[in-house]
């Protein structure tokens, strides 16, 4: 028997804020996550010529960053699918792609000492400008 869609209520602005909040912080933790799997397991080409394409899949899956970020990333795509249901696209899409730039730029600089130069962190605030204006 098809069940008739129903028709998600609109979650409260706290829930709101939560849900995205959970996107943005589960992408990003993931994301870091992965680059400093990747970064501490070396550059993928040289394993591959040294090793093979089974050593460069070994270093990858045994390293557990690599797991614990896939997982991040998991919880990241399963509540955008929760906001997507609940709130509306125009909303979600827009700020689930674009915030974790900004915080992916702040992650970059002080957890993998990486150099963001000045364009970036403009573009960083450019970034949090459109984000409020769309939100207002």
């Amino acid at each position: 028997m098809i069940h008739p869609v129903q028709v998600a209520h609109d979650p409260t602005p706290w829930m709101a804020a939560g849900i995205i909040a959970s996107i943005v912080l589960c992408s990003c933790t993931g994301e870091v996550l992965m680059a400093a799997a990747m970064k501490s397991i070396g550059d993928l080409d040289v394993i591959r010529a040294h090793s093979g394409l089974k050593g460069a899949i070994r270093a990858v899956v045994t390293c557990p960053l690599f797991f614990v970020g896939l997982m991040f990333l998991t919880l990241a795509f399963f509540a955008l699918l929760f906001a997507l249901n609940h709130m509306p696209l125009s909303l979600v899409a827009p700020v689930s792609a674009s915030l974790p730039l900004v915080i992916n730029a702040v992650a970059a600089k002080f957890f993998l000492k990486e150099n963001v130069d000045h364009r970036r962190w403009v573009a960083a605030v450019l970034v949090c400008v459109g984000v409020y204006l769309m939100a207002h």
